[in-house]
């Protein structure tokens, strides 16, 4: 699998080509949340027919080097430099959670960068409980369970819960707090209407941890944005519903004109 030095860290991604000759779409970017990586994204994501695909793993998540960012905008500065040193100019930038903090903060940092925006259980304000964070910042374990039975809508099976609170463990502590404390202080709910990329905006209507009324804010806020609410899933939507997900999100990029 590939992997590119940024700023002396060691970043790895997966990455799904379009058959040569056919690359007339612009580059997805598919950016995880707090304390995920790269494999959050199901397959029928990160392999869209049509689409050239990079998931990462942000600095210091899964098989990446390095340490976490401090804030959501250096996060966002991170992606800016990965995209250059893919020869990346233009892309989609889809982001789950605290990867949709990132997407919504580089689409008003970097505006001609930005092809369009895809937001995935996320909000324009990402407040983290304060139990969360002491327990983050005190015994993992216990903030592993309790984001665990918070993250997942009703039905989810019990392996899938398992392997979820499994990859979150995996993280180093201060990389899980340092995102939840990013996620803390974001807020970009002032500045949604100078969003102009084409965003579409996903949800799921059992999610706890950014309930289906931060989508509706978000697609209300962004003009021309498109709302797809997903009936039943909690926060791992895209996990819990993929097909329904990676449905809405190929037909978005069709009619923008965006996939090879």
């Amino acid at each position: 699998m590939p992997n590119i030095v940024i700023g002396g860290d060691r970043i790895f991604y997966a990455l799904h080509d379009t058959p040569r000759g056919a690359r007339d779409g612009i580059p997805l970017v598919l950016i995880h949340g707090a304390g995920e990586n790269h494999l959050v994204w199901p397959a029928v994501l990160r392999r869209m027919p049509g689409a050239q695909v990079y998931a990462i793993d942000l600095p210091g998540h899964g098989k990446s080097g390095g340490s976490g960012r401090a804030s959501i905008a250096e996060y966002a500065a991170f992606l800016a430099g990965l995209l250059g040193g893919l020869r990346i100019r233009r892309a989609v930038i889809a982001g789950h959670s605290m990867g949709g903090a990132i997407a919504q903060q580089f689409g008003l940092t970097y505006p001609a960068r930005t092809a369009a925006l895809i937001l995935i259980a996320t909000g324009a304000r990402l407040r983290v409980a304060p139990q969360i964070l002491q327990l983050t910042e005190s015994d993992l374990p216990a903030a592993a369970d309790l984001v665990s039975s918070l993250q997942w809508g009703p039905g989810t099976p019990e392996q899938i819960v398992r392997l979820g609170k499994q990859q979150l463990l995996a993280n180093r502590p201060d990389i899980i707090y340092g995102d939840y404390r990013a996620c803390d202080a974001f807020d970009v709910i002032d500045r949604l209407g100078d969003i102009r990329a084409p965003t579409l905006v996903v949800g799921g209507t059992a999610d706890q941890l950014t309930p289906p009324k931060y989508a509706t804010f978000l697609a209300e806020r962004i003009a021309g944005a498109q709302l797809a609410l997903v009936d039943g899933a909690g926060h791992m939507v895209m996990l819990e519903r993929e097909e329904a997900v990676a449905r809405a999100v190929e037909q978005f990029l069709q009619a923008q004109g965006l996939l090879g």
